[in-house]
C-alpha cells in the first residue's frame, strides 16, 4: 500500500447554482441525503477543520463506506482528485472529482472517549467527541442508522502520515481557508458529517470552526 500521489483540480461549479447551501457550526454533526448524480462539496472555511464522514446506502443501509475496500482498489492510503470511494460490498459510492486540498485522511479515524483517553489524558474522556456527534445525529433520524452501524471514516482535511516504522502521527492539518472537497454521489446515500469538535488534535489547530456544505443537481 502506497501514499496516493496529490492530484489538485478546481470545481467549474457555481455556488449560486447549488440546490443547498449549508454552513455548518463548529462541532455539530449533520445527516442528509445526496442522491445519485448530485455533487456535494465540503469546504473548510477557516482551514486545517477535519470533517468526519461516513457514507450510507440510503436503500441498504448494512451497505457502507468501507475504508479497507477503497485502499485496496485504489492502491493507496489518501484520498484526492478521481480517488472512488467503495462500499462493503465492493460498489463504488462516491467520486472525488474536485479537490484543492489534495490529501485526505481514511486511517486515523473519528475521535471518541476512549482515543481521546489514550491519546491525550484520562481527563480527556468525557471530552465532546466525532462518535458522540454520530450519536446524536441518528438518534434524532428516522432513517435506520443504528450505534451498530458506525464504521470507520473518511477524514476529510486530515493529515495522518504514516511514519517509517508503520505508526500513524498526528500532524498540523495540511488544508487552508476556502480548500474544498467535491464528490458525485455514484449511488443514493445518506451522508453523516461530524465537524469536529477536537480541541486536542494539531489537525484542526486546536481551534473547531465551520464548514460549507454544498449540493448540486
Amino acid at each position: 500500500m502506497t501514499a496516493t500521489a496529490i492530484r489538485l483540480k478546481t470545481s467549474a461549479l457555481n455556488p449560486a447554482h447549488a440546490v443547498l447551501d449549508r454552513y455548518q457550526p463548529a462541532g455539530e454533526p449533520w445527516l442528509h441525503a445526496v442522491k445519485q448524480g448530485q455533487t456535494l462539496r465540503i469546504e473548510d472555511l477557516q482551514g486545517n477543520q477535519a470533517a468526519d464522514v461516513i457514507f450510507y446506502n440510503q436503500h441498504d443501509i448494512s451497505e457502507h463506506y468501507s475504508a479497507t475496500q477503497t485502499m485496496l482498489q485504489q492502491g493507496g492510503i489518501y484520498l484526492t482528485t478521481d480517488s472512488v470511494l467503495v462500499s462493503n460490498d465492493g460498489n463504488a459510492m462516491l467520486t472525488i472529482v474536485a479537490d484543492t486540498c489534495g490529501r485526505h485522511d481514511t486511517l486515523g479515524g473519528a475521535c471518541a472517549a476512549e482515543s481521546n483517553t489514550v491519546r491525550y489524558a484520562l481527563q480527556k474522556k468525557y471530552m465532546h467527541s466525532c462518535r458522540d456527534n454520530y450519536l446524536l445525529a441518528i438518534q434524532h433520524a428516522d432513517v435506520g442508522i443504528t450505534k451498530r452501524d458506525l464504521v470507520p471514516n473518511v477524514n476529510f482535511f486530515m493529515n495522518v502520515p504514516v511514519t517509517h516504522t508503520g505508526d500513524l502521527k498526528f500532524d498540523d492539518g495540511v488544508s487552508g481557508p476556502g480548500k474544498y472537497v467535491e464528490m458525485r454521489a455514484e449511488m443514493d446515500v445518506w451522508v453523516l458529517i461530524s465537524n469536529c469538535p477536537q480541541l486536542n488534535n494539531p489537525c484542526n489547530g486546536w481551534n473547531p470552526t465551520p464548514v460549507r456544505l454544498l449540493i448540486w443537481d
